[in-house]
C-alpha cells in the first residue's frame, strides 16, 4: 500500500497578521482546519507541522500532529514552501506520496485532497497534482495605470472582443501540493508534468491582509453556518427530557458533548456526540467523565484507553461532570484493569509532583 505523509509548513514571523497561524479563525486557530481536514481525509499515515515557533508547536500537537522543528536557515522570509517539504522527507523517510498544505486553508476540502492523489496515482507520467481555480474576470482584457495615471492594456488585440470569447485562465488556489517523492520533477510547477485538481471559486480565499481575514470570515461563515446555533436548538430539546438513562462508573457513554470552544473537545454528527467515560457516579442524575477520542495522542496529558479490539485516547485535561441527560446510549464498559490504569493516570496529571509538572 502507498504511504503519504502530509506537511504544513507554519512559520512563526508573520508580518501583516501578527501569529496569523495559530490567531483564533470563527472559534479555533488557523492551522487547526488544515490539521483536522488532513485527518478527516484517512490519506496519511504521518501529519507533520514544521514549524520554528514553539506557540505553534504546542498547539499542533493539541491538535494531533506531529510537530518537526525547523532550522534557521529554513525560517525565514524567503525560504520557500518546497524547501520545507524537502527538509521533512529528509526526516521522515519511505513515503511514496507527500501532500503539502498550508496552515492558511481553512475552505480546504476532503474531496479535493482525494481526488488530487487519485488523479496521481492513476497518471503515472504527472509529478504533482495542485488545486486551482479561474480567475473571475478574463485576465486577457486586463490593463496597467500607468505613472502618468492612465490605462494601458496588456493585449489592446482583445479591447474589442466579448468576454465569453476569450479563453479561460487558472491561477493556482494556494491549499494543498500533492507530489511523487523522491521523482525529479524537469518541469516548473504549473507545467506539464502537474495535474490541476479544479475548485470553485466559492471555496477559495487568500488570507493575507487583514481585510483578507475578515473576507474569509464571512464567507466561512456563510458557507459553514455556525454550529452554536444549532448546538444550542439541540440543548433544549436534551434539558426536556424527563430523565437519563441509566449508567456506572467504567460504562463509555456516547454523549451529546456539545459544540465547545477553543481547544475544548467538542462532539461529532447531528448530535455532537463523544464517548465519555464514566469516571466517578455522583447520583443517578450527574458523573464526572473523560471524552475519549480515536484520534491517537501523545503526551503527559492524554492516556490510552483500549476496549472492543480498538485504542482510543483519553483526554485527561478535558473531564468534567454531564448530565446523564446527555446520554444516547451505552457503547461498552472499561474493564477493571484498564480502568484502574485510567483512573491512577488521571490522578497523576490533575496533582502532579513538583517533578512532574508540565511534563511531557
Amino acid at each position: 500500500m502507498d504511504k503519504a505523509i502530509a506537511v504544513i509548513p507554519a512559520r512563526g514571523g508573520s508580518k501583516r497578521i501578527p501569529k496569523k497561524n495559530i490567531k483564533p479563525f470563527l472559534g479555533k486557530p488557523l492551522i487547526a482546519y488544515s490539521i483536522e481536514t488532513a485527518q478527516k481525509s484517512g490519506l496519511f499515515d504521518k501529519i507533520v507541522v514544521s514549524t520554528d515557533d514553539e506557540e505553534i508547536a504546542e498547539v499542533a500537537r493539541a491538535y494531533g500532529a506531529e510537530v518537526l522543528k525547523r532550522p534557521k536557515e529554513l525560517a525565514d522570509d524567503f525560504t520557500g514552501t518546497a524547501d520545507v517539504t524537502k527538509h521533512a522527507l529528509s526526516v521522515y523517510t519511505g513515503y511514496e506520496f507527500a501532500c503539502t498544505i498550508y496552515a492558511t486553508a481553512p475552505f480546504l476540502q476532503v474531496e479535493y485532497l482525494k481526488k488530487g492523489l487519485e488523479e496521481l496515482k492513476q497518471n503515472k507520467d504527472a509529478v504533482m497534482a495542485f488545486g486551482v481555480t479561474t480567475f473571475d474576470y478574463p485576465i486577457w482584457r486586463s490593463f496597467r495605470v500607468t505613472e502618468e495615471n492612465r490605462c494601458e492594456m496588456f493585449w489592446r488585440e482583445n479591447f474589442d472582443k466579448r468576454s465569453q470569447d476569450l479563453e479561460e485562465a487558472y491561477h493556482d488556489v494556494g491549499q494543498f501540493y500533492w507530489e511523487r517523492v523522491g521523482v525529479i520533477n524537469d518541469d516548473i510547477g504549473f507545467g506539464k508534468n502537474s495535474i490541476p485538481v479544479k475548485i470553485p471559486r466559492y471555496l477559495v480565499q487568500d488570507i493575507d491582509t487583514p481585510e483578507d481575514w475578515k473576507r474569509a470570515e464571512m464567507m466561512y461563515h456563510s458557507l459553514f453556518p455556525n454550529k452554536f446555533d444549532r448546538w444550542n436548538d439541540l440543548k433544549q430539546k436534551i434539558d426536556a427530557k424527563e430523565k437519563g438513562i441509566l449508567f456506572n462508573e467504567r460504562d463509555i457513554l456516547f454523549i451529546s458533548l456539545g459544540q465547545n470552544i477553543g481547544f475544548e473537545q467538542y462532539g461529532k454528527g447531528e448530535e455532537y456526540l463523544r464517548p465519555v467515560v464514566v469516571l466517578k457516579k455522583f447520583s443517578r442524575n450527574l458523573f464526572f467523565g473523560v471524552p475519549l477520542s480515536s484520534q491517537i495522542k501523545e503526551g503527559y496529558f492524554f492516556h490510552k484507553v483500549s476496549f472492543r479490539n480498538k485504542i482510543n485516547s483519553a483526554l485527561l485535561l478535558q473531564a468534567r461532570t454531564f448530565d446523564a441527560k446527555r446520554i444516547k446510549y451505552r457503547l461498552a464498559t472499561l474493564s477493571s484493569k484498564e480502568f484502574e490504569k485510567l483512573v491512577k493516570k488521571f490522578k497523576k496529571v490533575v496533582t502532579p509532583s513538583q517533578y512532574e509538572k508540565g511534563s511531557d
